[in-house]
């Protein structure tokens, strides 16, 4: 039962990403040409709704689906590891004109091609697993 809240939220978010562009090669690429202020407005958003969250959450303790209390770990700073796992997403991003939550709206939408995008970023995320003990964090 608790599936199926899951799967129409999924829904929920295919359709925003479906009718707010967010899916479009073209929006994307006009993106990186910085001809458009279309999808810097929508993860602009996204960044500010964030913060609120998160802001929220450390404030009222909000717990998780287990009732567990949330809680934030700071990182140190590193600006090394922050541009060189950037510039392997922006890569990733604009090689295949999707990030990661609208590749599986993509396929929802029939685009089944991006089928070879999830498994190709899910093999990366396992090699990741398997040497991350050898990066630099």
């Amino acid at each position: 039962m608790k599936a199926i809240k899951y799967i129409f939220m999924g829904m929920i978010f295919g359709m925003i990403m479906t009718k707010g562009e967010v899916i479009s090669w073209y929006r994307i690429y006009e993106m990186f040409k910085f001809d458009s202020f279309h999808m810097y407005g929508i993860i602009g958003s996204a960044v500010g709704l964030g913060i609120i969250g998160f802001s929220l959450i450390k404030k009222l303790g909000i717990k998780d689906i287990n009732g567990n209390v949330i809680e934030f770990t700071p990182k140190a700073p590193g600006t090394y590891r922050t541009l060189i796992g950037g510039t392997i997403f922006g890569l990733g991003w604009a090689m295949t004109g999707a990030c990661p939550g609208p590749m599986f709206t993509l396929v929802g939408n029939s685009y089944s091609v991006f089928l070879v995008v999830i498994i190709s970023a899910t093999l990366g995320t396992f090699i990741y697993g398997l040497v991350r003990h050898r990066l630099p964090h």
